[in-house]
């Protein structure tokens, strides 16, 4: 057993506020790991910490055996969704995404366009992301999380947004890309999503993290 995350005594304080309160988990490798709570539980901000956007109060992030803020600033293999996607609204889907892969240069516009079509959406569209429905939008935000083939995924409710046939579509890639040997953090709200999906599920409530299906390592 091989685990891709390792929180050691995580704790983040905002001026008075104590968001994370000690949390200690490990995540294995390769396979979806649930994590659910209500808004302003702490999910984010663990997810934040995990991706280096944050830096821990106290405690120690290890991914892929690497600490997170001292081996390196960021995981080295992690795609993800925090929040809304942030895209360029007066360009196509394929030409903002084209415009992310080149900043790493791990994959060509074949392999983006490919990307694309696998979450549902046209590659050749001229329609601008400013004119994409919110589901597109997170369709194409999937689409840039996964497209380099991490070994790392962290989504954060990435089905916002998204109908019945598209949610179906999305879990559907998700178990495929676990299948493929990828670690997943997801965060729903929805418990469908994490009954059919999860490998292991922890809650999040006011900082605390609680196991509520899967052997706590």
């Amino acid at each position: 057993m091989t685990n891709a995350i390792e929180i050691h005594d995580l704790v983040k304080v905002f001026g008075q506020d104590t968001v994370l309160k000690g949390i200690n988990r490990n995540f294995e490798a390769g396979k979806i790991h649930g994590i659910v709570g209500n808004n302003g539980s702490g999910k984010t901000v663990m997810f934040k910490c995990i991706c280096g956007f944050l830096q821990p109060t106290s405690g120690k992030v290890f991914v892929g055996g690497k600490q997170i803020g001292k081996d390196v600033d960021f995981p080295e293999d992690l795609g993800l969704i925090i929040e809304t996607p942030g895209f360029l609204p007066n360009l196509t889907g394929l030409k903002n995404l084209e415009i992310l892969a080149a900043l790493n240069n791990r994959i060509d516009l074949k392999q983006v366009a490919e990307t694309i079509r696998r979450v549902g959406l046209d590659p050749l569209s001229d329609k601008p992301v400013g004119k994409y429905s919110l589901g597109m939008r997170q369709r194409l935000g999937i689409a840039q999380a996964i497209m380099e083939s991490p070994k790392l995924l962290i989504l954060d409710e990435p089905m916002n947004g998204l109908d019945k046939h598209g949610v179906a579509e999305m879990r559907e890639l998700f178990r495929s890309l676990a299948t493929d040997g990828r670690t997943i953090l997801l965060a729903s709200h929805n418990i469908t999503d994490i009954e059919t999906l999860c490998d292991t599920v922890c809650e999040m409530d006011a900082g605390e993290m609680t196991m509520l299906r899967g052997e706590a390592k």
